[in-house]
């Protein structure tokens, strides 16, 4: 029995993280239009949800006012949700002062993201939304970079690329950074064969045709792309659109972000249930399976590796050779661990601590999910959840 469930354990951790992707790199591609600019360009609106932002909301609204873009063919909605701060008096400044339209629209409770960009939706006057979080800060071209791929009439929902900096704006290198390199080819290779399965949330546009109102429980970043898919279209990634997001400093405010938004993805992925359906949704109802359901649950095939390899350390040397790999990976973690405040750490270590530390978190939103925790508000960068 042990060695059955370690082996198909194995050979389970092993798709997760290898075997999906060698696939994705050998089907077959789709064929797409020359991806050449969209002329004219079309106008946009550009969403905004804010709480308590006072520290950052001003650089990201001149970020967006010096976007290479036609400034007539922008519009910029902001919604405070009761921010306390100086969130909206800085907002109003700016407005005032600026040739494109800044509207800013006040939850006067606290009511969510979701909430928040549901009611901008209705005012926004743009046949293209493009989503941002109050502290993105946008490559000069990345709008533009974005919209180019509404040329294909089947493509819904497009994503920029997200790279993490340093409070002095450099980009770290440690095993957050190459995870989300990892994650950026993948999504690569699921854009040249059907959609892709996650966005980042900060630099997404979709046609506003295909908006669907969410609940305010819902994950808009992970449901309304869901939603496109359901309605036949596409959802694209374009690496060429960059945004620039500075990396939290504290490990637990890391570890509260990453358990709330797998906590919500669950729940998306439950709510939108018939997208795990090949009968009906084929080569995506396989990609939803394999990159996001299994990977939120790949600490259950990792610690049955752990445990059942250690029930069988007396059964031969192949056993023992893979349990010592074992405990070398989790030293390196560990190792990884005591290093999680420096700037730089070397990947050998930074990637096995960074994989460890979503699979734990994974662990407890899975735990929170079984108990039907949902999750509404919650506090930007601090991640209380």
């Amino acid at each position: 029995m042990a060695i059955t469930l370690f082996f198909i354990s194995a050979v389970l951790l092993f798709y997760i993280y290898f075997g999906y992707a060698l696939l994705l790199r050998f089907l077959p591609k789709k064929v797409s239009p020359k991806n050449s600019d969209f002329k004219p360009l079309p106008s946009i609106s550009i969403l905004i949800s804010a709480y308590n932002e006072e520290e950052y909301i001003e650089e990201t609204l001149k970020n967006k006012l010096q976007l290479d873009y036609p400034k007539t063919q922008i519009e910029i909605l902001v919604v405070s949700d009761a921010s306390t701060d100086k969130t909206d008096a800085i907002v109003k400044k700016l407005a005032s002062t600026s040739t494109i339209p800044i509207t800013l629209v006040r939850q006067d409770s606290r009511q969510g993201k979701t909430a928040g960009l549901n009611r901008l939706v209705t005012l926004a006057n743009s046949d293209i939304l493009i989503f941002s979080d109050a502290n993105s800060i946008y490559d000069a071209s990345a709008v533009k970079q974005l919209v180019k791929q509404f040329k294909d009439p089947k493509v819904g929902y497009i994503t920029g690329k997200l790279i993490y900096t340093q409070a002095d704006g450099s980009i770290i290198g440690e095993g957050c950074s190459r995870y989300m390199q990892y994650e950026n080819w993948l999504r690569q290779q699921e854009t040249t064969i059907s959609s892709i399965v996650g966005v980042d949330g900060g630099i997404d546009a979709m046609r506003k045709s295909l908006y669907s109102p969410l609940t305010a429980d819902q994950l808009p970043d992970f449901v309304q792309p869901l939603k496109v898919i359901e309605q036949g279209y596409q959802v694209c990634y374009e690496p060429t659109a960059k945004l620039y997001e500075q990396a939290l400093q504290m490990q637990e405010q890391e570890f509260r972000m990453r358990v709330r938004v797998c906590l919500r993805a669950l729940w998306a992925i439950f709510d939108m249930r018939q997208l795990l359906n090949p009968a009906h949704y084929g080569m995506f109802a396989w990609q939803l399976t394999s990159h996001k359901l299994l990977r939120y649950l790949a600490f259950i095939p990792q610690a049955v590796i752990l445990i059942s390899n250690l029930a069988l350390v007396g059964s031969g040397l192949f056993f023992q050779l893979f349990f010592l790999a074992q405990m070398l990976i989790y030293s390196f973690a560990y190792y990884g661990y005591r290093l999680r405040d420096k700037p730089n750490i070397p990947s050998l270590f930074g990637l096995p601590y960074y994989l460890l530390f979503l699979n734990i978190s994974a662990a407890v939103a899975c735990y929170k999910f079984l108990h039907k925790e949902k999750i509404v508000i919650w506090q930007p960068r601090q991640g209380q959840v």
